[in-house]
């Protein structure tokens, strides 16, 4: 251990009580011994650091800071370089504001396009998402201050979150949901890294040994502290003793003593209570020095500067008919669309930023050589119909030379708490945009959104430019690209399909029950797609430029390829050079081909560069669940470099020896994944892919339960709870603005109450409330009755019933405060 003559010295109750936050965001501190307390900040696109009233669902007012475009925008830069300067301000943000650790990036995989929060992730593809959150994860600790990738792992849904199993082969495990956090892990050495809210394959992530223990500590090697998400701590007991340090918030004393009574009861070794004291005193210590030094204030121009630089290099051109961008100076421009002055620059919920300030492009038009004619909103923002606006806009369409068209997601489309319903932009949207183009065919669409929507209507504009969620330069960058200050070089972090229901997941995502069951294995995104033979309407990687380039002279072996790349145009530009690995003729399934590294490069007109790309022999690997090793299949291999995934340039072939290893599917029916029929896997095939059968997606009453789920309970109590969250949800829903409170409780798990209360209940008091669900309530339908039946009245019956279902919470309330107060003596 390296701090051991501090724990030496500490109770058992200081150890315990430091494995947890004392305020929404702060650790507790030891000043006795000198170990400060830990202040964290949600961050994945900012600083969200609350000075006030702290919560962690965006709600309440933060401290002005840059909001850098969201990670769907930065990673369609491919530009790791980048990535690393934008995390390094926000960084250098977090520090000057008194924070410690930054939460984020977040590098879940996009499984489906649906998840509420893809805004937040980086890609469908692990290689480029461990790429870009290690650069984030460097960036932002050349500060000082701890990085805090997240939410390990397979979290892929905001429905149920906080209590769905995902349920997923090894195999699919390992290289898919897995393989982005090992290579940030191993490529950054994080400080910390945030468990997710769900189970996986029947444990909760935050104490699944398997995950944190077998796999984060001792096969990647990571030696810093394992923070929970806020409120998802399940038995914080459990938790440390597989490998979870920090539980966040602040769950008060309750947590402490269970933590003691563990270690008392030998449920706990006191050698793994002090293993996570250590991590949790490293981390203290080691970030306080950076925080102590930071400069104040930062410097917001320079930062606004960098975040428009990144907004541009995100944007994506998906469309340009006839070469109408970039638009020459003197174009006369109608504006049309309501995010052209109110932009939707950033997602909902805990990763929203208080922004220094916010561009528009309606504000900024003065500053380009564009004519602009006028400006209309063109359509309600929360899909409602205003034929006036419409009329007005189509007026305005027929008097300019090009129409700039901002259509997008609006902001419930797009929130923490809840997933999409459908990939489609609002109607009033797609309208509007065939109307402009009935009576304007120069129409050149800029699209805000923090994921793939459905494109048909892509037919009725010349140009598109996908701008992502560009943070609060975003408009900035957009303008960039359309004037053509800075050529579009952003590619496709994730696969378009032409319709939901062609991907594997759509049937059952998001799920309802208590299983997420990720049948469609390893084939998500592009790996789907080409495996399947599938079209698709805009192939991962995939973006246009003002520019051309060619690719020539390629060198292929085992440990990389070298080639050529020519600008063969007439303006400056950057090309992302793509390297994907296939093996056709293969023993073992596998996708058709997978992404295992690329690189940007930036080329004047005319100008070739000799580019290099790296390969190890993981690069070649799968992960073989017979031996529970990495094995490589010898064979032939073919090294296809491309701009896309569907754009091969260049194949190379290079031969493996391979490690021999058997065939781990031999002898077992897996038929859908070795042709990747996935899209309805039957309930055998999954089992027989999985290994074991499948589990009981039967929802229980229990600590468990969500408040969603309070409807199959037994409470009357719990009936009208269920009842009203239900209203306030659709009320909600039908206003066109998230509820996070209510979405966040709706999905909760009863056993939260703990978490999330400040200390005020402790499972005790859970354990009572799930007794009132299962129907303890009911029992004072008897003293009612014996009321009536004594002559008592029917008021003091319903008195007495009352107490009954009142009295066991309330003495569990009581009896937590009267044991956090003698604990807190201890301290």
């Amino acid at each position: 251990m390296r701090h051991e003559d501090l724990i030496s010295t500490m109770t058992l109750a200081e150890k315990c009580a430091l494995l947890q936050g004392a305020t929404t965001f702060g650790t507790r501190p030891i000043e006795r011994l000198g170990i400060p307390s830990v202040e964290f900040s949600d961050g994945p696109s900012g600083v969200r650091h609350q000075a006030g009233a702290a919560d962690h669902l965006g709600l309440n007012a933060s401290e002005p800071a840059t909001c850098f475009p969201t990670a769907v925008t930065i990673a369609n830069s491919w530009d790791p370089r980048l990535a690393e300067r934008v995390a390094a301000a926000m960084g250098a943000e977090a520090a000057s504001q008194g924070v410690g650790v930054l939460l984020g990036p977040g590098l879940c995989i996009k499984r489906n396009p649906l998840c509420g929060r893809n805004f937040e992730y980086f890609s469908e593809d692990p290689c480029l998402s461990g790429k870009m959150a290690a650069a984030y994860v460097r960036g932002i600790q050349s500060t000082g201050i701890g990085a805090c990738p997240k939410h390990y792992a397979a979290n892929s849904q905001e429905t149920r979150r906080q209590a769905s199993d995902s349920v997923l082969d090894e195999r699919t495990l390992r290289e898919i949901y897995l393989a982005g956090f090992e290579t940030c892990v191993t490529e950054s050495a994080p400080r910390t890294i945030m468990t997710s809210y769900n189970l996986v394959n029947g444990t909760y992530a935050n104490e699944n040994s398997h995950l944190l223990g077998d796999i984060l500590r001792d096969e990647w090697g990571f030696d810093g502290a394992v923070v929970t998400d806020w409120g998802g701590s399940n038995d914080h007991a459990a938790g440390v003793a597989a490998g979870s340090t920090i539980e966040m918030p602040a769950p008060g004393l309750g947590s402490v003593r269970e933590l003691m009574d563990a270690v008392r009861s030998g449920a706990l070794s006191e050698a793994d209570l002090d293993e996570r004291v250590d991590e949790a005193v490293e981390l203290a210590l080691s970030v306080a020095p950076a925080v102590e030094a930071a400069r104040r204030p930062f410097d917001a121009d320079a930062h606004h500067a960098l975040a428009r630089e990144a907004a541009a290099a995100g944007c994506v051109l998906l469309k340009n008919e006839g070469e109408l961008l970039p638009l020459a100076a003197g174009t006369r421009v109608a504006l049309i669309g309501d995010f052209a002055k109110t932009p939707h620059y950033q997602g909902a919920g805990s990763s929203a930023v208080n922004s220094t300030r916010v561009d528009s492009l309606l504000g900024l038009m003065g500053e380009t050589d564009l004519d602009l004619v006028g400006y209309e909103p063109g359509f309600e923002r929360d899909g409602g119909e205003s034929p006036a606006r419409r009329g007005a806009a189509l007026d305005l369409a027929a008097h300019a030379d090009v129409v700039l068209l901002c259509l997008g997601l609006t902001e419930i489309q797009e929130s923490e708490g809840a997933d999409r319903p459908d990939m489609r932009l609002n109607d009033n949207q797609l309208e509007l945009a065939h109307a402009v183009a009935g009576v304007n065919p120069n129409v050149a669409v800029l699209l805000s959104a923090g994921s793939a929507v459905e494109s048909d209507w892509m037919d009725d504009a010349r140009a598109v430019l996908y701008c992502a969620l560009g943070g609060q330069a975003g408009a900035g960058g957009a303008l960039d690209v359309v004037t053509g200050r800075t050529c579009p070089s952003g590619r496709l972090s994730e696969t378009w399909p032409l319709r939901l229901s062609d991907v594997p997941s759509s049937a059952s995502f998001p799920s309802e029950g208590r299983c997420a069951e990720y049948r469609e294995g390893l084939y998500v995104g592009y790996r789907y797609f080409q495996s399947a033979g599938a079209p698709v309407a805009l192939p991962f990687g995939f973006g246009l430029s003002y520019t051309t380039f060619a690719y020539s002279g390629l060198e292929a072996s085992p440990d990389g390829v070298a080639l050529t790349v020519a600008n063969t145009g007439n303006v400056a530009g950057a090309e992302v050079v793509q390297l994907y690995v296939a093996k056709p003729e293969r023993e073992v399934f596998r996708p058709e081909q997978e992404l295992r590294g690329f690189a940007k490069v930036e080329l004047a007109p005319g100008e070739s560069r000799r580019v290099t790309i790296p390969l190890t022999e993981r690069s070649f690997a799968y992960f073989n669940v017979a031996t529970g090793r990495w094995e490589v299949e010898g064979g032939a291999y073919e090294l296809r470099v491309g701009a896309s995934c569907e754009d091969i340039r260049l194949v190379g072939v290079v031969e493996l020896a391979g490690t021999g290893a058997p065939n781990p599917y031999a002898g077992v029916d897996v038929t859908p994944y070795e042709t990747a029929d996935v899209t309805s896997v039957d309930d055998a095939h999954f089992s027989a892919l999985l290994g074991r059968p499948l589990p009981d997606d039967t929802p229980g009453i229990g600590r468990n339960m969500c408040f969603c789920d309070l409807g199959h309970g037994r409470s009357l109590v719990f009936w009208v709870v269920w009842l009203a969250l239900r209203a306030m949800k659709r009320a909600a829903e039908r206003s066109g603005r998230p509820n996070l409170n209510v979405l966040f409780v709706w999905n909760m798990p009863l056993r939260a109450i703990a978490k999330m209360t400040g200390g005020m209940a402790d499972m005790g008091v859970v354990d009572a409330l799930v007794r009132e669900v299962r129907g303890f309530g009911w029992g004072g339908a008897v003293l009612l009755a014996l009321s009536l039946a004594l002559g008592w009245g029917a008021g003091v019956g319903a008195l007495l019933w009352a107490l009954w279902v009142v009295a066991p919470i309330a003495l569990a309330l009581l009896a937590n405060l009267v044991r956090n107060r003698a604990l807190a003596r201890k301290l």
